[in-house]
């Protein structure tokens, strides 16, 4: 751990991380701006609606960070499922249960409720993987996190527009 956390309070854990560079907006087609043809939602929509997400340590998005990427995100409209892989700067990060919340709660505001939510880390990416993926993969565990205004608090930070 090295430097001062946001704020100036604990150590940052991964203290220069490597920043990415953006993907480009995605072009609306003539398709999507047609009000009476079914819209359906692909990889790329799940893909605009988490890249943005703040990360709880930088001043940077998932997306700078590489933790979220499309590629990474698995979408089947037709069977209303959506996996989206996280991957976190380094393998220990104690923040990977935050982020992951804050991905599923962005995506728990922003889809019909039709959709089954699998929000995991990249396999083989963190030490503590299997006992993360078990924490937001139980929705009473989730739903409690969310009822903790603290926890919420800090997951709406994440989920608001930098200014």
């Amino acid at each position: 751990m090295v430097g001062p956390g946001p704020g100036g309070g604990a150590p940052l854990e991964n203290a220069n991380p490597l920043i990415y560079r953006r993907s480009g907006e995605r072009p609306v087609t003539a398709r999507e701006e047609d009000d009476e043809l079914p819209d359906s939602i692909d990889d790329r929509e799940i893909f605009d609606l988490i890249r943005s997400i703040n990360d709880p340590e930088h001043p940077l998005t998932l997306e700078e960070l590489n933790v979220v990427e499309q590629v990474r995100v698995k979408v089947d409209d037709a069977e209303s499922t959506v996996a989206v892989a996280f991957t976190p700067t380094i393998p220990h990060c104690s923040m990977a249960t935050l982020i992951g919340l804050s991905i599923k709660v962005k995506l728990i505001r922003s889809l019909p409720e039709r959709f089954k939510l699998d929000v995991h880390i990249t396999p083989g990416t963190h030490a503590s993987e299997h006992a993360v993926n078990k924490q937001l993969a139980d929705k009473e565990r989730v739903a409690a996190a969310l009822e903790n205004s603290h926890l919420l608090e800090v997951v709406n930070q994440c989920l608001s527009a930098r200014s």
